[in-house]
């Protein structure tokens, strides 16, 4: 190893190597390409580092002057890219390289100022670095070596273009090394294509993911997920956790919860700027914050020392993400808790998950109740090593004095609430095994106000309830029921509570404007079922009576014939036929009427169909229809028509006749010939062309609505009127 980079090992306290870092630096791999596969935490970082350094620096030890790059580092986010630089700069300080980011979210002005001074490795992201490629900010004409850090990861997010770019942009002569924690076919191909006989590395075995991490499943009440969160914190009082959530909002708003429990935390997600998630990470790492909310934008090479505890509010989407979340602890030997909250909604998926994840050992258990975070707060105050450390010179008269004025149970008693004090109080947790069937507290003695503010006024109950709260100074569950009615309201108050009430509102009772509060004789009526004008009537359940009610007339006996109603009158019996009276005798013919014809005197006529109606009398005045010249249908001859066959003489024949009766020789059109206009015995007339314009519509007064011709239909006072037929 150079020697270097050895003191500087020494240095961090690196006394052995892992197996990834003793892989990577093997000697008979120092020119050639890999493809490593390694669990996270195991030292990739360092690892490549060592790997890279004899392509880099040859025969020498020491660096000379910064100009081109001679390595790229790409990672897929930029926190894990700043992490990489972190730990290339303290590896490669007494080697003198000059190591510089590129990542987005950072000014770009200052990436290629620097990049204009010079630099020995650039750490980059795959789009920023794409960039500056293509605005000529960076020469890769020196390039030595290509690291792809979390190279699936980048894949997954979309990245392969900007790699295959980057790829062929570096020098076919480069030394080129993957590291990724799982090989799909996806990178296999990538390799495939970019590295030359490409030595594949894997040191995760067969043995169990991450063994010093410890998994725990806790099973949680619907109801009680972030209560169960605060809980485990409190429990086991990490220096310093991690929670991750699925959502941005998930983490404002657990961000937000711990933080009014007391908490020390911060938040890290994608809507932050890369400043602000820069100091997120900076405060956990110098001890201002003891736990970060944050997405899983946070899931890859995040290195936080001392990180003791991960905690899932959300399940993670699949066995690759469970992984890299919990392999933010347990790194580098120190051993770790993953904790799992599992509502009964999700027992199905987390089993499955730590199936694909191949976990074998895993706790299933209850979240820690109170009783049980009291009772591990106890213990640790009991171990704490302060007990055994001596007092110091300066606070001996203290010691002394406390000891002179107080008891020993005093002094026990205040010690214990100044520590409680300082710590977040753990929440009461109900059983997951109980249903989620929430019953109706008992409200217990209350007393019924007034308020004259109904339903017309725009009463409703989430309106009154913050009104009285806040006029009132009271709580929601100092508030019983609410009836709304159609002008006033009233409201249930505890009695306790009734006096403080009216003492918060004021002599004059009022709660705003024209709405005022008095104390109710007792519970309004309930009108409930009753309906409001309007609105649908109450009454009676729906649905026929299961039979007829007491005291009932009996149903008569149903009749058969159509109509039939039981309860009609019955319709009048027919008389018999001798009591019938005869028959009135028929009036007299009017004059103007011809007598009508017995039936014998229509014997010789036939009977008119059925299917012709009788004709309208008609109107007085008007002459009679003169009668057709046609033959009678009786004297119609009933022979066969003879087809006519044509000859050139009957085509003759048939034009010399059309020509006397048009008085012209017509050319036979095939058409049937006009009638000749004019009276018989004159001539016809030419036509008035005068007359038919006279005669023609005027289209220029014709009415046309205001929404023809394109343009749109008016409506309102300002509308063009309709003109009147």
């Amino acid at each position: 190893m150079i020697e270097t980079l050895s003191q500087a090992l020494t240095r961090q306290g690196y006394d052995t190597l892992t197996p990834v870092q003793e892989a990577v630096t093997d000697p008979a791999l120092t020119d050639a390409d890999l493809l490593v596969s390694a669990q996270t935490g195991s030292g990739k970082t360092v690892g490549f580092g060592l790997a890279i350094a004899p392509t880099l620096l040859g025969d020498k030890t020491h660096f000379g002057p910064a100009g081109a790059p001679l390595a790229l580092v790409i990672a897929p986010t930029r926190e894990l890219a700043m992490q990489v630089r972190r730990e290339l700069t303290w590896l490669y300080a007494d080697a003198g390289a000059e190591v510089t980011s590129c990542v987005g979210g950072m000014d770009q002005r200052s990436e290629r100022r620097a990049l204009d001074r010079g630099a020995h490795v650039v750490v980059a992201t795959p789009g920023r670095l794409c960039d500056h490629i293509k605005r000529g900010n960076i020469d890769l004409s020196e390039i030595r070596a290509v690291v792809l850090d979390e190279a699936d990861e980048m894949l997954d997010l979309g990245f392969r273009e900007e790699l295959e770019f980057i790829l062929s942009e570096a020098p076919d002569t480069r030394r080129t090394l993957l590291f990724s924690a799982t090989v799909p076919a996806a990178i296999a191909k990538l390799a495939k294509s970019y590295q030359k006989d490409a030595q594949r590395i894997t040191t995760q075995g067969e043995a169990r993911q991450h063994a010093d991490i410890t998994y725990r499943g806790l099973t949680v009440h619907p109801r009680d997920a972030e209560n169960a969160i605060i809980n485990v914190l409190r429990y086991y009082e990490a220096r310093n956790a991690i929670v991750f959530c699925n959502t941005r909002a998930a983490v404002a708003r657990l961000t937000a919860r711990l933080s009014n429990r007391g908490f020390s935390v911060v938040a890290l997600s994608g809507e932050l700027t890369q400043s602000e998630r820069s100091n997120a990470l900076q405060a956990l790492r110098d001890g201002r914050a003891r736990v970060c909310v944050a997405t899983d934008v946070a899931a890859r090479g995040i290195d936080l020392p001392d990180l003791e505890l991960v905690i899932h509010a959300d399940l993670p989407t699949n066995a690759d993400t469970l992984l890299h979340r919990s392999g933010r602890t347990g790194r580098a030997g120190r051993k770790g808790v993953s904790a799992l909250i599992v509502p009964p909604k999700m027992r199905t998926k987390a089993h499955r998950l730590v199936g694909w994840a191949k976990l074998q050992e895993v706790e299933w258990a209850a979240a820690p109740t109170a009783a049980e975070v009291r009772e591990r707060d106890e213990a640790r105050l009991l171990e704490d090593p302060a007990w055994s450390e001596p007092v110091p010179e300066d606070a001996q008269e203290l010691v002394t004095t406390l000891a002179a004025r107080f008891s020993p149970e005093q002094l026990a008693a205040a010690f214990v609430n100044l520590r409680q004090a300082k710590q977040s109080a753990p929440e009461e947790l109900t059983d997951p095994d109980v249903p989620d069937d929430r019953p109706r507290k008992t409200f217990g003695p209350s007393v019924w106000f007034t308020v004259t503010m109904g339903r017309d006024q725009g009463a409703e109950p989430r309106r009154l309830l913050p009104l009285i709260c806040r006029r009132g100074d009271l709580t929601k569950d100092d508030i019983g029921a609410i009836r709304i009615r159609d002008d006033a309201s009233f409201i249930e108050v505890l009695a306790s509570r009734a006096d403080a009430l009216e003492a918060a509102v004021g002599p004059e009772m009022t709660l705003e404007d024209g709405v005022t509060l008095a104390r109710a004789d007792g519970p309004p009526a309930d009108t409930r079922g009753t309906g409001r004008p309007g609105g649908k009537p109450g009454g009676p359940p729906r649905g026929r009576p299961a039979g007829r009610p007491a005291g009932a007339k009996p149903r008569k006996p149903r009749d058969e014939s159509p109509g039939f109603h039981p309860d009609a009158a019955p319709a009048p019996a027919p008389a018999p036929k001798a009591d019938r009276a005869p028959h009135k005798p028929a009036a007299a013919p009017k004059a103007d009427r011809k007598p009508h014809k017995p039936a014998a005197a229509q014997k010789g006529k036939k009977p008119p169909k059925s299917h012709k109606t009788e004709r309208s009398p008609m109107k007085p005045g008007a002459a009679p229809k003169p009668k057709s010249d046609r033959a009678p249908q009786a004297e119609r001859s009933k022979a066969p028509r003879a087809k006519a066959v044509w000859t050139k003489e009957n085509r003759e024949a048939a034009k010399t006749a059309r020509s006397e009766r048009t008085g012209a020789d017509a050319p036979d059109t095939g058409r049937k010939p006009r009638k000749p206009s004019g009276k018989p015995g004159k001539p016809a007339a030419a036509p008035d062309k005068t007359a038919s314009n006279k005669r023609a519509a005027d289209t220029s007064k014709r009415f046309v609505p205001p929404h023809k011709r394109g343009q749109k239909q008016q409506r309102g006072p300002s509308a063009t009127p309709r003109r009147k037929p």
